[in-house]
């Protein structure tokens, strides 16, 4: 395939070699240097497009992709609040746009022994249930996508739990959920959800070893939508 990618930082340099690796071919490089080179493009040549750029310049990438047909897997963080808009435009293009938080396929996994594990916790309010991230310290957004992916997981399933707040907050109580921030070089990502009683505590982990996991998922869901049309998503992906 033709691939577009949209922000070529670190993940976007790992994602163009994997993609290369596999046999596709990079369409072009986009980052906020060269914004500008996206009117050069021949977009009848561009199969999809990825974007792992900033939460600043996500929902503009993002846009203009869908505007002109072009399939988009975003993994970019901390601008979800505009992801309903972007929904919208999707569906009024008719265009493809598939959004994960993580793509490690060990994470979405991880995701789904998350929500079990609340679910056997749902009538243990004994237990004060908490997350814990820690990511490299150029990482921007805090809490991370995907703790807060592991938050909403953990809110759908204890209705005693009704949002999240960062750790330290003043509204934190016993109905919302402390996810601690951590930025320490150099780690990738660790995800720690623990549920803590004056009798023992239940804690699941996951830790990931390098960047390659996320970039090789981005790719493998890269070659599944093309073609594909509406709002998808890992569920979809992965058939869970």
């Amino acid at each position: 395939m033709n691939i577009l990618l949209l922000g070529y930082g670190k993940m976007g340099k790992i994602i163009g070699d994997i993609a290369e690796s596999r046999g596709h071919h990079i369409a072009g490089k986009i980052n906020i240097d060269n914004r500008q080179d996206l009117d050069l493009l021949d977009i009848s040549q561009i199969d999809v497009a990825i974007e792992f750029s900033t939460p600043e310049s996500a929902v503009e990438n993002i846009s203009w992709a869908i505007e002109r047909g072009i399939p988009v897997v975003s993994g970019t963080t901390g601008w979800l609040a505009n992801k309903p808009m972007v929904e919208q435009l999707t569906l009024q293009y008719n265009s493809a746009f598939f959004y994960a938080s993580n793509f490690s396929i060990g994470v979405n996994v991880f995701f789904k022994v998350n929500r079990f594990l609340a679910s056997l916790m749902k009538d243990q309010p004994e237990y004060k249930v908490s997350l814990e991230e820690i990511h490299h310290t150029e990482k921007k957004d805090a809490p991370s996508g995907t703790a807060i992916t592991l938050a909403e997981g953990i809110i759908k399933e204890i209705p005693r739990i009704e949002n999240w707040t960062p750790a330290g907050e003043l509204n934190e109580n016993e109905q919302s959920l402390s996810i601690t921030s951590k930025r320490i070089d150099p780690a990738p990502g660790t995800h720690v959800v623990r549920y803590q009683s004056d009798i023992d505590d239940i804690e699941i982990v996951h830790t990931a070893h390098s960047r390659k996991g996320f970039a090789l998922g981005a790719v493998l869901v890269a070659e599944w939508i093309k073609n594909k049309k509406g709002v998808l998503s890992m569920d979809e992906f992965l058939s869970f």
